[in-house]
C-alpha cells in the first residue's frame, strides 16, 4: 500500500510537470518554475510542450501500475515506469539544472525502492 501510494505520487508530480511545460510554460508560474525570462519561454514553448508530452506518459505508465489488477505485472511496470523517471531525472540534473535530482529522481529512488523492498 505504502508503495502504491509513492508511485501514485510520483506520477501525480509528473502530471503538475505536464502542466507546467505544457500549458504554463510562458506564464509566471512557469517561468518562475525554470527560471526563464520571456523571450525565452516564448521562444521554447513548442520544446517544452513535448517534453510535457513525455512527463504524461511517465505519469500514465505510473497509474497503469497502480492499477494493474494482476500484481506481479504491476510491479513490473512500476519498475520501469520509476526507472525511467530517475534516468530522466539524472539526465536533467546533468543538462539542465541540479534540482532536479531533488525534485525528480529523489522521488523515483524512494518510490522504487518501496516498490522493490515493501
Amino acid at each position: 500500500m505504502i508503495a502504491a501510494i509513492l508511485v501514485a505520487l510520483v506520477g501525480l508530480l509528473h502530471v503538475y510537470i505536464l502542466v507546467l511545460e505544457m500549458f504554463l510554460w510562458t506564464g509566471p508560474r512557469g517561468q518562475k518554475a525554470f527560471g526563464l525570462t520571456p523571450d525565452f519561454a516564448r521562444a521554447t514553448k513548442s520544446l517544452a510542450a513535448n517534453q510535457g508530452l513525455y512527463n504524461g506518459f511517465l505519469a500514465a505508465g505510473l497509474f497503469w501500475s497502480v492499477l494493474h489488477p494482476v500484481p506481479e505485472f504491476a510491479w513490473q511496470i512500476a519498475v520501469f515506469f520509476l526507472a525511467c523517471v530517475a534516468v530522466a531525472g539524472i539526465y536533467g540534473a546533468a543538462t539542465a539544472s541540479r534540482k532536479i535530482l531533488f525534485i525528480q529522481t529523489l522521488p523515483a529512488v524512494i518510490a522504487l525502492l518501496a516498490v522493490i523492498f515493501l
